[in-house]
C-alpha cells in the first residue's frame, strides 16, 4: 500500500513509519515545510489549519491515511482536518485510522473497559468522542474508517514513562500524581505500532480498538521503577495534583491521576494481534545504566 502518514517523526508515527516499511508499504509523509525533509523521503505538504492542503494531499495513488499527528486542541479545526483527510476517500473503500486515546473513557473502575464502554472524557481530551464518532461515520459513506485508543505509551526511554524517569533523576526520587492505588492500561510502543499495521490492511469499516496490551499498571510501581530507572534504589512518592498541575499544566495532571483499567482483546481477536514486549516495570528496569 501507498500509505500517507500524519505525525511520522513524532513518537509513534516514527514506530508506525518504520513498522510499514519493514512490511512492505510505501509511507509518503505529511509535512507542514517540505524543506525539511530529507532528499529522497516522499512527503507531501500540508497542514491540520488547512483543510484544502489536506484534501489535496490525498490523490487517488494513495491507498490509505494514518492520521497520527497530535491534535490541535481546537476542535473546530480538528473536526475540519479530518473533513479534509477523508473528502476524496468517500466511497473508495480505502483505510483512514485515526489515533484517538483512553483517556476519553475517564475513570473506570475495576471491571476492564471494551470498546462498548461509554466514555467520559476529561478535559484535556474532552471534545475527542466526537472526532471518532466523525470517523467512525464515515464507513456509511465508504470509507474504511478505524479509530485506535492507544493506552499509555511506553518503550525506548519516550512516553510519559520517560517523564517520569527525568522527575526522578530531578528530583531524587520517582513520583506519581493521584492515589497510591492508580493503574493506567499501557502499550509498548513497538506493540502499538504492529497494531496500526493489522488495523491498516484487516480492520472492517467502522472498528474502534483500544491499542491496550497491559490492561492496569500500577503507577506508584512504575515511578519506583523509574527512580531506579534514574539510579536511585527504587523510591516513590505522591505528587499532590495541585503542586503537579502548577508544573504540569492542570488538564495533563488531572489525566495522570486517573485510574484505569482498560481491555485491549479485541485487538487480540479479531485482528491477530500479538503484543509482545516486556511489561512496562521490566522495559524501564531494563534501561538501568551501568
Amino acid at each position: 500500500m501507498r500509505v500517507l502518514v500524519l505525525g511520522a517523526t513524532g513518537y509513534i508515527g516514527s514506530a508506525v513509519v518504520e513498522r510499514l516499511a519493514h512490511a512492505g508499504h510505501e509511507v509518503i509523509r505529511l509535512v507542514k515545510d517540505a524543506g525539511r525533509v530529507a532528499p529522497g523521503v516522499p512527503a507531501r505538504v500540508g497542514d491540520l489549519a488547512d483543510p484544502a492542503s489536506l484534501r489535496a494531499a490525498v490523490t487517488d495513488e494513495i491507498d490509505a491515511v494514518l492520521h497520527i499527528a497530535a491534535p490541535t486542541g481546537d476542535e473546530s479545526v480538528d473536526t475540519a482536518a479530518v473533513d479534509g483527510l477523508l473528502h476524496r476517500l468517500r466511497g473508495t473503500g480505502r483505510a483512514f485510522v485515526y489515533t484517538s486515546g483512553v483517556w476519553v473513557l475517564g475513570a473506570t473502575g475495576d471491571r476492564p473497559a471494551d470498546e462498548d464502554a461509554p466514555t467520559a472524557p476529561l478535559g484535556i481530551v474532552v471534545y475527542r468522542p466526537r472526532i471518532e464518532r466523525q470517523v467512525l461515520d464515515a464507513a456509511d459513506d465508504g470509507v474504511r474508517s478505524v479509530v485506535i485508543r492507544p493506552g499509555i505509551v511506553y518503550g525506548h526511554g519516550g512516553g510519559i514513562p520517560g517523564l517520569m524517569t527525568d522527575w526522578a533523576r530531578e528530583h531524587g526520587t520517582g513520583r506519581y500524581v493521584g492515589p497510591v492505588d492508580t493503574r493506567w492500561p499501557m502499550v509498548h510502543v513497538d506493540d502499538l505500532a504492529a497494531l496500526y499495521v493489522l488495523a491498516l490492511t484487516r480492520a472492517e469499516e467502522g472498528t474502534l480498538l483500544h491499542g491496550v496490551a497491559h490492561e492496569a499498571v500500577p503507577v506508584a510501581a512504575l515511578a519506583a521503577a523509574a527512580d531506579l530507572a534514574a539510579g536511585g534504589p527504587g523510591r516513590a512518592e505522591p505528587w499532590a495534583r495541585e503542586t503537579a498541575g502548577q508544573t504540569l499544566g492542570t488538564p495533563f495532571a488531572e489525566a495522570l491521576a486517573l485510574d484505569q483499567v482498560v481491555s485491549g482483546r479485541r485487538a487480540v481477536d479479531e485482528l491477530g494481534w500479538q503484543p509482545n514486549r516486556p511489561n512496562p516495570l521490566t522495559d524501564l528496569t531494563g534501561n538501568i545504566r551501568a
